[in-house]
């Protein structure tokens, strides 16, 4: 598998998670006869948080393994960066979607969030200066 292909594997496989995400929203909508906005229902809330952080994070860190792809850098650190980065959102999810307050899988997932990102940005800058 080459550097790119790997980018568009993680491409493709965070736009089933925001799928997910999506249809996650919808059947809490549908559940809780929620027809805009949150409510004032927490449930509800949660599953708008849970996919607006994917909104937030996945677009970024996507732009960078695309970039990486299109530096040829090793399709294992693509992979590496993006499986965790895969793990991590799906924890986060589960730990936000299950519990307002905190829980391990939004914890862990937080953190590996940001260490993904950080890797990301620095392997972007130094596959693009060397």
């Amino acid at each position: 598998m080459t550097s790119m292909q790997a980018a568009v594997l993680y491409a493709g496989l965070f736009c089933l998670l925001m799928l997910v995400l999506k249809a996650n929203v919808g059947r809490v909508r549908t559940k809780h006869k929620v027809g805009f906005g949150d409510g004032n229902n927490e449930a509800m809330q949660r599953s708008l948080r849970v996919q607006g952080n994917a909104v937030e994070d996945v677009p970024v860190v996507l732009l960078g393994l695309i970039g990486l792809g299109a530096l040829s850098a090793p399709a294992l650190l693509i992979h590496g960066l993006g499986g965790s980065f895969l793990i991590g959102r799906i924890l986060h999810a589960i730990g936000l979607g299950g519990s307002a307050g905190s829980s391990f899988g939004r914890s862990v997932g937080t953190l590996i969030t940001a260490l993904v990102m950080l890797i990301t940005a620095g392997a972007c800058g130094w596959f693009a200066l060397t």
